[in-house]
């Protein structure tokens, strides 16, 4: 579920889950992908008035297109290392490319445009965006592979093997320093923050999916209760009582479907 932020680059888009007894009409869809590139394709329409919640960290980047108050906006949006204040305006329709772990848009280096630094490409007619000094058409939910296979041919999206690899605990036939230089490339963070981020996240699924505290610091591989506190603060936001709460006032941006890290 998307929400689009007004910060000190204008227009931003986070993600926001909504409590079922929030008064915002908001509806969302997501779709897996068969693109190497592609981590997952979602789409949501905001109908009722802003709402403020908490951006919380991510560790992927996408691409999004946001229609609001008459125009077209698509947006570089980087990963986020930490939580951040944010609200979501009315009216607004998103659709967002999120990118598998590994893929980077060398115009856009991820640590450019992390932690709400996201960038806004200029319209070219209403229809099309500038990139590269072309005119591309706005992708949309449908033909996003599309989309991405043409900015792969134009050498615009890359995919670095050795990410996945790292992440997915396959040997590597190169050092470690040469490794860790092209995960921070990539993906704009380390290693090791790539998986702190992705348990907090996890962990934050679990309470809210009504499992106890001592549980989740069991299941999500916690040193003990103080280390899950002191992780969830600095990545959601909020404490494992905050969220178990649900306080709407201050709800959380979307998690999708979180894995274990």
């Amino acid at each position: 579920m998307i929400y689009l932020l007004s910060g000190n680059h204008g227009w931003e888009v986070a993600l926001l889950a909504v409590p079922q007894t929030s008064s915002i009409d908001l509806t969302a869809d997501e779709r897996a992908s068969d693109s190497p590139y592609i981590e997952r394709v979602w789409r949501s329409t905001s109908d009722g008035s802003r709402t403020a919640f908490t951006s919380i960290a991510e560790t992927h980047w996408s691409l999004v297109v946001t229609k609001i108050q008459g125009q077209t906006i698509l947006t570089v949006k980087g990963p986020e290392t930490r939580p951040s204040p944010a609200f979501g305006p009315s009216e607004a329709e998103h659709f967002g490319i999120m990118f598998k772990h590994g893929t980077l848009m060398p115009l856009f280096p991820a640590g450019m445009v992390m932690d709400r630094h996201d960038i806004n490409l200029p319209d070219a007619s209403g229809q099309s965006f500038w990139l590269n000094g072309s005119a591309w058409e706005y992708p949309t939910f449908e033909n996003a592979e599309t989309f991405v296979q043409r900015l792969v041919r134009d050498g615009l999206l890359l995919h670095d093997p050795v990410v996945s690899a790292m992440l997915e605990g396959e040997p590597v036939n190169t050092s470690l320093r040469t490794v860790q230089r092209r995960f921070l490339r990539a993906t704009g963070l380390t290693h090791n923050t790539v998986s702190q981020i992705k348990r907090a996240r996890y962990a934050t699924t679990l309470l809210k999916s009504g499992m106890s505290i001592l549980d989740v610091v069991d299941e999500a591989g916690y040193a003990d209760q103080p280390h899950l506190t002191r992780s969830l603060k600095q990545y959601i936001g909020k404490t494992p009582v905050q969220i178990i709460a649900e306080d709407e006032r201050e709800p959380l941006s979307f998690l999708f479907k979180t894995y274990p890290f």
